[in-house]
């Protein structure tokens, strides 16, 4: 048969190896371990999904050589320890059973070992090394590495490559990026050494050529090698492009694939993780420009999630393979997806940093969009069977779709009724706002998911007592959700007043000057769309600062665009009433002031629809609340309660 995207789907040979297809899932890290430092057996379901899903690559990070002085994070896996193998060993069978090549990221963490994990009182009490010696923002001081300790970790790179070749892993991918140890030494912002070491760019790449060295000696030559580099650091001292594609064609004859990202440690986490802001496809071009030079196959990153995008990138020669992090997330079976052509089943990645923020706050790895995501194993075996129900579910917002589909797959007979004449609930809030696209694209393919599993979807249907007598449902889900809080000062209903979910019907209604009342996550995010727009957008928040519900990645960020697009904040501001000249406010110093706008956009929050909840309590034999009706939420508590409701009836 003819393919959509025939050259993702064409086989790549490398170094004996042969890559089914041209798709690669980025190196992800689990985040629990063993107090031995090895990975769990969950953690082979997490990475088997990959695989299962049609990645030709799996590669698990992130093995720290050395854990003496190599650690970054309290969860890397301990490459000398050794109760490391059998963990390893589960995690290469699980990838290599789906067909997938299974890959490690070697690491160290040079001067940013312990950074995240240590707190400033002890920094002092961990002998910390980089290239020189130096003390960093936080008060930590960084040591020389000496000629003895660069000779350990170079012989502990290689020794870790011995235990993962037996662990059966068929590919490394050496971590030279992203400013950890071995781009320390490649950078001249980082590297000032006066040995063998620093200087020329031949003696700073002299340390990643012995540990290529060090590890081709335990792998020998039929073993994949794949190289991490960063192609700019985002930074005004650090080294140029000419100067990069001169350390790459130093390194070019020890490796089998070169895979090109961007960003060192300080600064640049939005450039090495791409955000919402930014195009797709945004660090593609230094793979391009890199493989003009080289004649090894080169790896492109850069948020992919089109399949008509990764096609030309390999259609084009901009790349040989690409890979992908997040999306894996949100949808591990993307390859098989694009390659059977049904792009419009993908649930693209929204890059919401969930998963990144989620993993800082509780340890835990979780998708906003896909609530199986960190349960792999637990939801590995089949569900236990259950006698068909009729199952009816009030609301077609998030958790209502995703409730709906996970009891159709089951087998139960699934009717979801939803009031208004679209699907989406609150998500219906974010269309038309470009960087909220893929967010709001999700509804569209949960909607196609719900049909294809023989969900009855019935708009402009409103359940009610009455409603659910008549339909007699064994099971009946509420997912009612929320309504907007409008609150009761003089003036806020005027002509000049948006309630925010209202804003893409009345977006031409907008005036030049725009004050948004509430300056949570919602308000946050509106403000960066509407100063995107032209308009000059001032935020208005009760709390100390802005955003404070947004997770921990997204959030600085966030802060950082509406900076970027000339936003005004106004925390500690407490709006009074609204005049046909604006919105009156009490200041953070306690006095009355008149902040001028054409329009005021209202988003202070959502109320649950708790009566309406109560209402349906006793309309079925078993009812179940899920979603904003209990406790207004984002996406991803929705989907993980509504997936879960479904697995329990």
């Amino acid at each position: 048969m003819e393919r959509k995207y025939p050259h993702i789907f064409t086989p790549l040979q490398v170094a004996g190896l042969t890559l089914r297809n041209r798709i690669m899932a980025a190196p992800m890290a689990y985040p629990v371990s063993t107090s031995e430092g090895s990975l769990p057996l969950e953690a082979a379901a997490y990475f088997g999904l990959r695989a299962k899903g049609g990645a030709a690559v799996v590669t698990v990070s992130e093995g720290t050589v050395h854990t003496a002085t190599g650690m970054s994070h309290s969860v890397n896996i301990q490459m000398d320890s050794p109760g490391v193998l059998t963990g390893l060993s589960a995690v290469a069978y699980e990838i290599k059973r789906h067909g997938a090549i299974a890959s490690l990221e070697l690491n160290h963490s040079g001067k940013h070992s312990n950074a995240d994990f240590i707190d400033k009182s002890k920094n002092k009490e961990n002998v910390r090394y980089g290239p020189v010696a130096e003390v960093l923002e936080n008060g930590a001081e960084i040591q020389e590495m000496p000629q003895s300790l660069i000779d350990t970790i170079v012989e502990a790179y290689g020794n870790a490559a011995a235990v993962a070749k037996k662990a059966g892993f068929e590919m490394i991918m050496l971590h030279a990026g992203h400013g950890w140890l071995l781009h320390q030494f490649l950078s001249p912002r980082e590297n000032h050494r006066t040995d063998k070491y620093g200087g020329s760019i031949e003696n700073c790449v002299r340390l990643t050529l012995e540990v290529l060295d060090a590890i081709r000696a335990k792998v020998g030559l039929k073993f994949a090698i794949e190289i991490r580099l960063s192609a700019d650091e985002v930074a005004t001292d650090g080294y140029t492009f000419e100067e990069f594609i001169e350390i790459v064609k130093l390194l070019e004859s020890r490796v089998d694939l070169i895979h090109i990202s961007a960003g060192a440690h300080e600064g640049s986490f939005d450039v090495t993780h791409q955000s919402m802001f930014a195009e797709r496809g945004g660090l593609v071009h230094w793979a391009a420009e890199v493989k003009k030079h080289v004649s090894k196959p080169v790896t492109a990153i850069g948020a992919l999630a089109e399949p008509a995008m990764v096609e030309e990138i390999i259609a084009s020669g901009k790349a040989d393979v690409v890979a992908m992090g997040r999306q894996f997330l949100a949808d591990p079976y993307w390859p098989v997806k694009a390659m059977q052509g049904k792009d419009e089943e993908i649930v693209r990645c929204c890059r919401c940093f969930t998963c990144m923020a989620e993993r800082m706050t509780t340890g835990l790895r979780v998708c906003a969009l896909n609530p199986e995501i960190g349960r792999e194993l637990e939801l590995k075996s089949e569900p236990a069977k259950t006698t068909p129900k009729k199952v009816l579910i009030a609301g077609g917002g998030p958790g209502g779709l995703v409730a709906a589909i996970t009891a159709a797959n089951r087998g139960h007979k699934v009717v979801l009724a939803e009031k208004t004449s679209w699907l989406g609930g609150a998500l219906r809030a974010e269309r038309g706002i470009p960087f909220k696209a893929d967010l709001f694209d999700y509804v569209r393919v949960k909607e196609l998911e719900a049909r294809k599993a023989g969900v009855e979807i019935r708009l402009n249907t409103e359940v009610t007592p009455e409603y659910a007598a008549q339909e007699v449902p064994d099971v009946l889900l509420v997912a009612v959700g929320a309504t907007p809080i409008v609150p009761p000062l003089p003036g806020i209903d005027g002509d000049n007043v948006i309630i925010g979910n209202d804003l893409p019907d009345h977006e031409q209604e907008v005036g030049q000057k725009v004050v948004i009342l509430g300056g949570g996550l919602v308000g946050a995010e509106t403000a960066v769309h509407l100063a995107q727009e032209g308009k000059d957008v001032t935020i208005v928040e009760m709390l100390d600062d802005i955003a404070k519900d947004a997770n921990g990645r997204h959030r600085p960020i966030l802060i950082a665009r509406l900076k970027k697009e000339g936003v005004t904040s106004r925390p500690s501001c407490r709006g009074l009433r609204v005049t046909s000249e604006g919105l009156v406010v009490e200041n953070a110093e306690g006095s009355e002031e008149l902040l001028s706008a054409d329009t005021i956009v209202c988003a202070v929050g959502q109320r649950p629809l708790r009566k309406v909840a109560e209402s349906l309590k006793d309309s079925a034999p078993v009812v179940w609340d899920i979603g904003d009706c209990v406790r207004p939420g984002q996406v991803t508590q929705a989907t993980f309660r509504g997936f879960f409701a479904a697995l329990d009836i």
